[in-house]
């Protein structure tokens, strides 16, 4: 029997595109693997994929900026399982004219609001959520889906690749998701719980129309990795598949 046939990970957005391919690789290891996704219809969609390579799976419905789902979920997999041992916050979204989005000044607050609740309350919200049942687990993993474009070092840097993008509403929330990582980090420092944020690199996905230059195979790399840690493995850091990265 795998080491890891014990094991739950939450995966929210799993249904698609990163999130997908982390569950596809971690269901891979015995893992069993909850698919959060709002979608019923897509969720169970993916789940089925999943059960079909041989991947124990199955969905979970989770509005990741709804209260209400948020706890609903957390009880059924109290319910279900008594503990979660992994916890990858995925989801994250991008919103706004492109002709526009480049420019700070002009960045629409309700946009910037919006995307605040998805990609860095909601992560917070969840993670707050499902951390009693995090520490029921003899090794707790924590990954925050972070970007290199909210590392503050690599958006002052003018020889970064990514210098010149400079998504205001989108960047800053993955700067703030860093902070979550740093400050919980730190509280969970004497417990086996480990948490770190994810950086997948410029991954072909929807949330950028797919021109980004990485597959998701190799952006899963990174968060596999992080949510598979061994007991000496980092906390509270930030990386990409290469490495530490700088804030």
């Amino acid at each position: 029997m795998s080491q890891n046939s014990n094991k739950i990970a939450l995966i929210t957005g799993a249904n698609k595109g990163i999130g997908f391919e982390t569950a596809r690789r971690l269901g891979q290891q015995g893992i069993t693997i909850l698919v959060g996704a709002r979608n019923k219809d897509r969720g169970q969609d993916a789940a089925a994929k999943l059960c079909a390579e041989g991947v124990d799976a199955c969905f979970l419905e989770l509005e990741v900026t709804n209260p209400d789902s948020i706890t609903a979920a957390a009880k059924e997999i109290d319910e279900q399982y008594g503990k979660l041992d992994i916890l990858i916050n995925n989801v994250g979204i991008v919103t706004g004219n492109p002709e526009t989005i480049l420019i700070p000044s002009q960045t629409d607050v309700r946009l910037l609001k919006a995307a605040f609740e998805t990609n860095f309350f909601s992560m917070f919200a969840v993670t707050q959520s499902m951390l009693p049942l995090i520490h029921r687990s003899d090794a707790g993993r924590i990954v925050n889906m972070s970007s290199g474009l909210g590392s503050l070092t690599q958006q002052s840097d003018p020889t970064s690749e990514f210098y010149d993008h400079k998504i205001f509403l989108y960047n800053s929330t993955k700067t703030a998701v860093n902070t979550i990582t740093v400050h919980l980090a730190y509280e969970l420092r004497h417990t086996k719980i480990k948490i770190n944020s994810a950086d997948p690199g410029f991954t072909a996905t929807d949330l950028n129309g797919f021109r980004g230059t990485r597959t998701v195979e190799q952006a899963a790399t990174v968060v596999v990795r992080l949510a598979t840690l061994a007991e000496d493995g980092p906390t509270g850091g930030f990386f990409d598949e290469n490495g530490a990265l700088s804030w």
